[in-house]
């Protein structure tokens, strides 16, 4: 059975469909927090802003602690009410969208520790063009992959999934492209291997941004799309017609 916004509130217990609630709630304030670590880590890169980046890299903590909180909260709705149906998805797409999260934080510890390195370097840095393209793709596909979560919204959870695959193309043309560059400066190795850390972390936010748009579309569908090709899924997962 499909599930909508208005799929949670229809139980006798007035106590469960908070329960579900708060878990959705926390779910988006952990993804918005998530999301500000990108966008700090990204902007402490491009700004030479070292202060920023050791905000970001200290904050890593406070993911994990959300992450862990969340998950707590799952295992007690999971014990306590047995959900089954749509009410078990919503929570099994919650555990595992917390993970992806958590993953996603970590990427953005990683962008900030390599901002701090390349905030030492006073040579002008290769790549920075590279990073800030993908990074507004990549911030992009997660704000959109948590609107569908809070939405249960398919089709932008679809839009999310095709996205990945022209992220993944951008990222491997700007990283021929550094490499090209190594290449002919061998002086630049060190920032430039920075930059393509960078590149990578933001290319994995993307991939765990897909994630969520996926569980997205098993949370709603009951359908796992993980590992198919998005192009064979758009009728099935398009939002039935009333």
């Amino acid at each position: 059975m499909d599930i909508t916004s208005d799929t949670h509130s229809t139980h006798i217990s007035r106590q469960f469909n908070q329960e579900l609630e708060e878990l959705k709630t926390h779910l988006m304030a952990m993804g918005g927090m998530v999301e500000k670590q990108v966008q700090d880590a990204v902007f402490a890169l491009l700004e030479n802003d070292s202060r920023l980046a050791e905000k970001v890299r200290d904050n890593d903590r406070q993911v994990n602690d959300l992450q862990m909180q969340i998950d707590d909260e799952c295992t007690r709705v999971l014990a306590r009410r047995q959900p089954a149906a749509s009410d078990l998805r919503l929570v099994l797409a919650v555990i595992r969208a917390t993970s992806d999260l958590e993953r996603i934080g970590d990427e953005a510890s990683k962008i900030a520790r390599n901002a701090l390195t390349l905030s030492e370097n006073s040579n002008t840095v290769r790549g920075l063009v590279e990073v800030r393209h993908i990074s507004e793709h990549v911030r992009k596909m997660l704000r959109d992959s948590l609107t569908a979560f809070a939405r249960f919204d398919t089709e932008l959870a679809m839009q999310v999934v095709r996205e990945d695959e022209f992220v993944d193309g951008e990222y491997g043309s700007a990283m021929r492209s550094l490499m090209t560059f190594m290449m002919e400066d061998s002086r630049s190795i060190t920032s430039v291997l920075s930059i393509m850390w960078v590149l990578r972390a933001l290319e994995r936010v993307g991939d765990h941004a897909n994630n969520l748009a996926e569980h997205v579309v098993y949370l709603v569908k009951g359908l796992d799309i993980r590992h198919t090709d998005p192009d064979t899924l758009d009728q099935q997962a398009a939002p039935k017609k009333s």
